[in-house]
């Protein structure tokens, strides 16, 4: 993409708005927070505390707008206690420009560091960043400093507390993320149906295992529907998988199909019903159709072998959805059932999760045991964070990492353009170092987008603002007033578009100003055009000193082979020596698979809106590519919902398959690297061993996902060879045996 496409696909996307669900309720209450802390400041101390104060609760509250799983109280709190910090620690460096710019230049680079833990953490640092500037001219001493950064801190109390006292929709967000999943793969069960080889995007599921990670102080406080739920939706999606596709599965056509499409139906319906009850807290309302299809049937059964013992393990893990996913209550067809949480619910579930267990047992199957509500995922506390931050930004200190040249690019530019502010005769040159810092990210797109986003924002926001103040002249109190309105307005748009925030933000801090004793005609120009220059520096620097995506691509993919070829060899490890190999092993690869996968993801979408040409990865490779490690990823799932009870006999082959895959894989990977054409003889050879081999009894499911696995190999080989497509030797028929 040339430079002119990129900035003009940049500048459409930063003033795009989007249609977003507006929360008025949480925007309200950012604002009443705001009030009272400006009200109270005014009156017993000023104009000048007000504003430093009204700062304070006002970043308070822009910080729980942020995606973070964080209590929202603590995230107000660490935010008004890091702009404390912040304000009084710049206040005594004020006087001395070097030392100022040495602090300011120290305070961003740590600040653009903090993107190494996290967007929340990035974005909260860089707005403390920018509020400083413009906080550490109000004290005119030391002391009145510290009370500057004391009522600043008070602004961030008060909007804690106020979360606190007044609740929004509790654990809302974390009950949106479960329910999401649970929706995603109602959605995958009804695509299933009409294709059994529908792609599955796990990324909701990612967004909920994120969600379920919790302090203990938060355990005890979970709401009960949110203990397990989202463990049983991770192992429902492979044996969705495993019942719908021909090749580890059933017929594409005839009676056993008509079976699986019929348990797909009800799947999906289970779940739809499971996501709603999650949302909203309601009962969980069972259809009787799916009722009738998840009954286990006793005698005469349709499906057999793999696919009967697959049909009874997702009998099993809906109706442990059902019974952990729940409201107030469950009925079966909305009425005259027992209520959940009575001795006949109690005992009605309980003998018809035992009898499901035993019915899986009687034909081989493995009997799907509940999450438990005491174990969960670990979130460390406010304190233990800090160690983890430190080892993540520790972990980025180096010459190719994004994040560390994001770091070293804010901090020069916030220097630079405080000094080029300071030197320029338009006064409040802290302007251009605040646009600088708020609008750079780590990536191109949204650090070109923002600063477009930016500048129309304010100079539509201080258009506006401009004209009230024109027509109304208001007062130091109706300045307060018109202050909060704005920033309400601010809070209930945060999410349509970064342009329109800013608008609000800039009509915000004139009016803030205002009410201080500046007149607007002392603001807006030097603002606008201050703005202007420090959007400008911040989108010079990326050009100067990049951290593009695109090179990177290959990197990228050879890490999702890597993570694919892991989880692959652990599956076929496990049933290489049920009994002996770790339990956590396929499940800790397939995490990383997803990791890998979403990294790649992110990569390309990147790298779509960079002006650089393609280094070693064409676009055609790009788009191809994935398919095939989509497919080797798939392969790898079907065979892990049939993996062997620990009890079960070993098959030996699969050692010999999964080390051969282990030693491609860790070769292949260098290959993508140098930009060559992986190869899989290791792998090919231990395949075409064992099919020389007398072995009758050992099981189809590892012959037969062996075989698919070269296939996804040798497609991925294809792809990456320049020269064409190479012999396939027996994947063909090793694929359909």
């Amino acid at each position: 993409m040339s430079w002119l496409k990129a900035l003009k696909h940049t500048a459409r996307s930063g003033l795009t708005v989007e249609r977003q669900r507006l929360e008025p309720l949480i925007a309200a209450r950012g604002a009443l927070g705001l009030a009272i802390v400006v009200g109270v400041a005014l009156h017993f101390f000023g104009p000048a505390v007000a504003v430093s104060s009204a700062f304070g609760a006002f970043q308070a509250a822009l910080a729980t707008f942020q995606r973070s799983w964080r209590t929202r109280p603590v995230l107000a709190l660490a935010s008004g206690a890091s702009l404390a910090v912040s304000t009084f620690a710049g206040y005594l460096t004020g006087g001395h420009p070097a030392l100022f710019i040495t602090l300011l230049a120290a305070w961003t680079f740590l600040a653009g560091m903090a993107w190494a833990v996290g967007p929340t953490a990035g974005m909260i640092a860089s707005s403390n960043v920018a509020i400083m500037l413009v906080t550490v001219t109000l004290p005119t001493s030391v002391s009145a400093a510290a009370g500057h950064a004391a009522m600043i801190m008070v602004g961030g109390v008060v909007q804690a507390t106020l979360i606190v006292l007044l609740p929004v929709r509790r654990w809302g967000a974390q009950r949106d993320a479960l329910a999401d999943a649970l929706a995603a793969e109602a959605d995958y069960a009804r695509r299933l149906r009409h294709d059994p080889v529908a792609p599955f995007d796990p990324e909701p599921l990612m967004t909920a295992r994120s969600a379920a990670a919790i302090t203990p102080r938060q355990a005890r406080r979970r709401p009960a529907e949110l203990h397990g739920t989202r463990g049983l939706a991770e192992r429902i999606r492979p044996v969705l998988a495993s019942l719908a596709d021909p090749a580890l599965g059933v017929p594409a056509e005839g009676e056993e199909r008509a079976r699986v499409r019929e348990l797909l139906a009800a799947a999906a319906s289970t779940l739809d019903a499971a996501a709603r009850a999650v949302r909203h807290g309601e009962p969980v309302v069972m259809s009787p159709a799916a009722t009738a299809v998840l009954a286990l049937p006793k005698e005469g059964a349709v499906l057999s072998g793999p696919a009967r013992r697959a049909e009874s393990r997702l009998i099993n893990l809906l109706r442990d959805v059902v019974e952990t996913a729940r409201g107030t209550g469950t009925t079966d067809t909305g009425r005259g059932a027992p209520q959940e949480g009575g001795p006949q619910y109690r005992a009605a579930a309980h003998a018809a999760q035992e009898a499901a267990r035993k019915a899986a047992r009687k034909i081989g199957g493995r009997p799907e045991h509940r999450a438990d509500p005491v174990d969960h995922l670990r979130r460390p506390t406010v304190f233990g964070l800090f160690p983890v931050a430190l080892r993540a930004m520790r972990g980025e200190l180096r010459r190719d990492s994004p994040v560390f040249r994001h770091a070293l690019r804010v901090a020069a530019v916030s220097a630079t353009g405080y000094a080029v502010g300071t030197a320029l005769p338009l006064g409040h040159g802290y302007w251009a170092p605040m646009a600088s810092v708020m609008v750079m990210r780590p990536d191109f797109s949204q650090t070109y987008s923002r600063a477009v986003a930016r500048f129309g924002g304010t100079l539509l926001g201080v258009t506006l603002a401009t004209g009230l103040v024109q027509l109304a002249h208001p007062g130091t109190e109706l300045s307060a007033a018109i202050a909060v309105g704005c920033a309400f307005l601010m809070f209930l748009l945060l999410r349509t578009s970064y342009a329109v925030g800013q608008a609000c933000v800039a009509a915000y801090v004139v009016f803030l100003l205002g009410m201080g004793g500046l007149q607007w005609t002392q603001t807006v120009p030097e603002r606008v055009l201050l703005t202007l220059a420090g959007g400008l520096l911040a989108m010079l620097a990326y050009a100067v000193y990049p951290a593009w995506e695109t090179p990177r691509l290959r990197t990228r993919l050879a890490d999702w082979l890597v993570a694919d070829g892991r989880y692959a060899s652990a599956v076929l490890q496990r049933y290489a020596d049920p009994a002996g190999a770790p339990s956590d092993a396929v499940r800790e690869t397939l995490l990383a698979t997803r990791e890998a996968r979403v990294a790649w993801k992110g990569a390309v979408e990147r790298a779509a809106n960079e002006p650089v040409r393609h280094r070693g990865l064409s676009r055609s490779a790009a788009a191809d590519a994935p398919d095939a490690l989509a497919q080797l990823a798939r392969v790898a799932m079907l065979m892990e919902a049939h993996l062997p009870a620990r009890d079960t006999r070993p098959v030996p082959a699969a050692a010999a398959l999964a080390e051969a895959l282990r030693t491609d894989v860790d070769e292949a990977a260098r290959a993508v690297r140098e930009r060559r054409a992986p190869e899989w003889d290791a792998f090919r050879a231990a395949l075409a061993a064992w099919d020389s081999e007398d072995t009758a009894g050992d099981d189809k499911v590892v012959r037969k996902g062996a075989g698919l696995l070269l296939e996804a190999l040798d497609e991925l080989t294809d792809t990456l060879d320049a020269e064409g497509p190479r012999p396939k030797g027996n994947a063909a028929r090793t694929g359909g045996t």
